[in-house]
């Protein structure tokens, strides 16, 4: 009896699907208080993603239309700027070239700005940034955890080398 019970109640849990983004929206998100824009700007090198059209590299940058996102594969190509607008700590409504918009929040970032997690709360991206493309796997780790804290399902998680 007591095993049918279990077995229900995994059941009724919430289930990530294809097509409704990468997590659990039922999961508390929030970003990070220890954000700060100067620390995080410059490259990043995304490390593990859900999506596969994930850019290889990503930049906070100054354009001349304000803070932007860049983002670039592994040859240097790069595409046009995702104008940013700060929504508050940690949090930005990007606007993309062609015109749509998505969210994205800084949800983690270590204490020396080497590793960070963003994403938003539709889940419909996340990804782990580094500074570097290698090292650092306690940080990788602690990134893993956060997503898995904040309601992402990690078995969709892909990481890179």
């Amino acid at each position: 009896m007591l095993l049918a019970l279990i077995l229900l109640a995994g059941c009724a849990a919430p289930v990530v699907q294809q097509g409704q983004g990468y997590r659990d929206t039922n999961a508390l998100i929030g970003a990070t208080s220890r954000y700060d824009a100067g620390r995080f700007a410059g490259p990043w090198v995304v490390r593990g993603s859900f999506d596969l059209d994930a850019p290889d590299r990503v930049a906070l940058v100054q354009s001349t239309g304000g803070p932007a996102f860049q983002l670039c594969d592994d040859a240097g190509d790069c595409e046009v700027l995702w104008q940013a607008r700060a929504t508050g700590q940690g949090r930005y409504a990007l606007t993309r070239p062609n015109g749509t918009t998505r969210d994205l929040w800084i949800l983690w970032v270590d204490e020396g700005f080497r590793t960070a997690v963003v994403g938003n709360p539709a889940g419909d991206f996340g990804w782990i940034l580094d500074r570097n493309p290698t090292r650092g796997a306690d940080r990788i780790t602690a990134a893993q955890e956060i997503l898995d804290f904040t309601g992402y399902d990690i078995s969709q998680l892909r990481m890179r080398k």
